[in-house]
């Protein structure tokens, strides 16, 4: 198939695994952190680190949306379709991460709650329309790729007067949780988290272009590959990463021309800035509350917005106690190194959203058995040594 094929090429891959090979500097290490959730998974399906030296970490970044949801935002929505009345629309994997007191949206809609899963916000204005006699609310979640189609449909509601049509937003920001990530204790003074250089997301970047990465690279010192989904594309990111690093340059390079720009998708941009604003601060699962990292709707759209429309309330709550999807979230663990991990949570049973998505680092590294190979150890062990 077309542009598909050609990036999953056999051939291609074992020469560029030959060339990154060649190019690293014995004795050194290098980390690499990954945030995007569809790397994760390509990572993980393909089997790149089994191609790469035992010198290359490649470290989970909190790039899923549905992993970095926090508890507390589960639980308004679960309140918000249980006692308000309201037909609750979201996505499947929302509905299957673990709520407080071992509660979900899915359980909560075997209880009797209307809660309906859709593929898009348009599907949700569809339900609106359907039943013009009940409220409808989307539980928008994602990073800045989801969030054009949500101001789309909200100003579509707007023209077609659907005033039964609200949206629970949860959007968050990339470059915002990058920023939080690299400021965080465990990365500048402990030490506990090394990031040599990031594997810069895909889809994020079509919209919002490499322009916003030049700050980290500059102030940071990190440098950023922009890397498509493709094992390839994964692959060849690698490789200019670990070229940055042995030449000292700290650049914002483009991997995935075919689909970015410096500038993104300015159109996407300005129907965002028409629709939402900066909230205040947003909490994530792993990072705590993050300033300026997520969207709330305008004043002007007020009507649209769930949150006060309902009074929905919103408390932070905790992660299963024996969960460590904050940690890996992080950097600081990867899957394997929870206890629950493969036993008491499988996909069939989460504990924890990086268990829910196929975009997880807990869900990915389960799927393809990853973690059942001695490599992976010894791998991490020759890189926790540097």
């Amino acid at each position: 198939m077309k542009f598909i094929d050609e990036f999953r090429d056999g051939r291609v891959a074992a020469s560029l695994a030959h060339r990154i090979h060649a190019d690293v500097i014995p004795g050194r290490s290098y980390h690499i952190m990954e945030f995007c959730g569809g790397h994760t998974h390509a990572i993980a399906r393909y089997g790149l680190p089994d191609l790469l030296p035992a010198s290359i970490r490649l470290v989970h970044g909190p790039g899923c949306p549905v992993c970095v949801l926090p508890v507390g935002r589960i639980d308004s929505a679960i309140a918000l379709a249980r006692d308000a009345g309201v037909i609750l629309c979201t996505y499947a994997d929302v509905m299957r991460v673990p709520a407080s007191r071992r509660q979900s949206l899915l359980t909560t809609k075997a209880a009797g709650a209307d809660i309906v899963m859709v593929y898009s916000v348009q599907d949700a204005l569809s339900v609106a329309r359907a039943h013009p006699n009940r409220e409808v609310v989307f539980f928008a979640i994602g990073f800045e790729t989801t969030t054009p189609p949500t101001a789309a449909a909200i100003l579509e509601a707007e023209r077609a007067g659907l005033g039964n049509f609200s949206v629970f937003c949860n959007h968050v920001l990339t470059p915002s949780a990058i920023q939080s990530l690299l400021d965080s204790p465990e990365v500048r003074k402990l030490g506990r988290v090394r990031i040599d250089g990031f594997i810069g997301p895909s889809h994020v970047s079509a919209v919002i272009g490499s322009r916003p990465y030049e700050f980290f690279a500059e102030e940071y010192e990190k440098p950023v590959v922009i890397a498509g989904f493709e094992p390839l594309d994964v692959l060849q990111a690698v490789w200019m990463l670990v070229r940055q690093i042995n030449e000292g340059r700290c650049d914002v390079e483009n991997q995935f021309t075919r689909a970015v720009t410096r500038d993104g998708n300015l159109k996407a941009q300005a129907l965002v800035g028409r629709v939402f604003e900066l909230a205040r601060t947003f909490e994530w699962r792993g990072l705590g509350d993050v300033p300026y990292s997520a969207l709330r709707i305008q004043g002007r759209y007020a009507r649209f917005d769930a949150e006060p429309r309902f009074g929905v309330r919103y408390e932070g709550a905790p992660d299963h106690k024996g969960c460590e999807c904050g940690a890996i979230l992080r950097g600081v663990k990867q899957p394997e190194d929870c206890r629950l991990f493969g036993t008491a949570c499988v996909p069939e049973n989460p504990m924890g959203s990086c268990m829910v998505s196929s975009e997880g680092a807990c869900a990915a590294h389960y799927t393809y058995g990853r973690y059942r190979r001695d490599t992976a150890a010894a791998r991490r062990r020759a890189a926790g040594a540097s």
